[in-house]
C-alpha cells in the first residue's frame, strides 16, 4: 500500500529524514517510535503530503506521490480521502465555528449530498461519544475533547490509512484507555493505523510492528512491536526510554 525508497528530507540545510525505506502493508497497526527530534513528525507528514520528499519515491497504491501527482484536484482530493491524519496539536487541525462544522468540513470539500454529511457527522459524534458538544466552539474544549473531535473530523472521512502523531498528548487517563480501545477496534475494521508515540503504557495490545528513527534521522529497527518494547537495552541506549 506504502512504500518510501531511499526518501531523504531537509528543511533549511538541516537533515530531517535520512535515507529511508519502508513498505506498509495494508491494515497493519504500526508504531513509530523514538527520540524528540528524530524525524517521526517529519515522516508522517510526508506520508500525508503535507511535505515532499527531497530525495527518494513516494507511492501510495502504486502511484507516486508528489507536488505534480497533487496538483490535479482529483487526485489531491482522492488521495485525501483515503489517507487522514491527526497532528500532534488539535489546535492546528480545528478551525470551524462549531464541533459539528468541523467533522463536516471535509464531508463538504468532497461535495458529498447534506443527507450522507449529516450520517457521517451523527455516525462520528456518537463513535467519539461527543453528541453533546456538537453545537460548541473547538476553542472552548478541552484538550482531550479536542483531540476527540480532531479524530472525529479524520474519521467522518473514511480512509484506508489512519496517521496520528502522538495521540495520548494532552489525554487524562480515562481519554487514553478510549483511545486505545477505538484505535484496537479501526484496525480490526481493516484501518491501517500508523502512530508516532512515546507512550508506551497506553498502547500496548494495538501495535503489531514497530519502526524505530534515531537521533540522525534513520530508521535503525523495524521488528515486532513486542520484540523492540521489551529490548530496554535497545531503547536506553537510543534515548527512547
Amino acid at each position: 500500500m506504502i512504500n518510501l525508497e531511499n526518501i531523504s528530507f531537509t528543511y533549511k540545510n538541516k537533515l530531517a529524514l535520512d535515507n529511508v525505506n519502508v513498505h506498509i502493508n495494508e491494515g497493519e497497526a504500526i508504531a513509530i517510535i523514538g527520540p524528540n527530534g528524530s524525524g517521526k513528525s517529519t515522516f508522517l507528514k510526508l506520508l500525508n503530503a503535507i511535505i515532499f520528499p527531497s530525495e527518494g519515491k513516494y507511492t501510495f497504491n502504486e502511484l507516486e506521490i508528489n507536488e505534480k501527482h497533487l496538483k490535479d484536484n482529483k487526485n489531491l482530493k482522492l488521495f485525501h480521502k483515503r489517507l487522514g491524519f491527526v497532528f500532534q496539536n488539535s489546535d492546528t487541525q480545528l478551525f470551524c465555528s462549531t464541533v459539528f462544522e468541523e467533522i463536516a468540513f471535509g464531508l463538504i470539500q468532497m461535495e458529498l449530498p447534506i443527507e450522507e454529511v449529516n450520517e457521517r457527522v451523527n455516525d462520528c459524534l456518537m463513535l467519539l461519544n461527543i453528541e453533546k458538544l456538537k453545537e460548541e466552539h473547538p476553542y472552548n474544549l478541552s484538550g482531550g475533547e479536542k483531540k476527540r473531535v480532531a479524530i472525529a473530523s479524520v474519521l467522518a472521512m473514511n480512509p484506508d490509512v489512519i496517521t496520528l502523531d502522538e495521540p495520548m498528548n494532552g489525554i487524562d487517563p480515562k481519554g487514553k484507555s478510549f483511545l486505545k480501545d477505538l484505535l484496537a477496534v479501526l484496525n480490526k475494521s481493516g484501518k491501517t493505523i500508523i502512530c508516532a508515540t512515546h507512550d508506551f503504557e497506553y498502547i500496548d495490545g494495538i501495535f503489531k510492528r514497530a519502526i524505530v528513527f534515531s537521533e540522525e534521522h534513520k530508521i535503525i529497527r523495524d521488528n515486532t512491536y513486542e520484540n523492540i518494547i521489551k529490548d530496554k537495552e535497545f531503547l536506553r541506549q537510543y534515548n527512547i526510554i
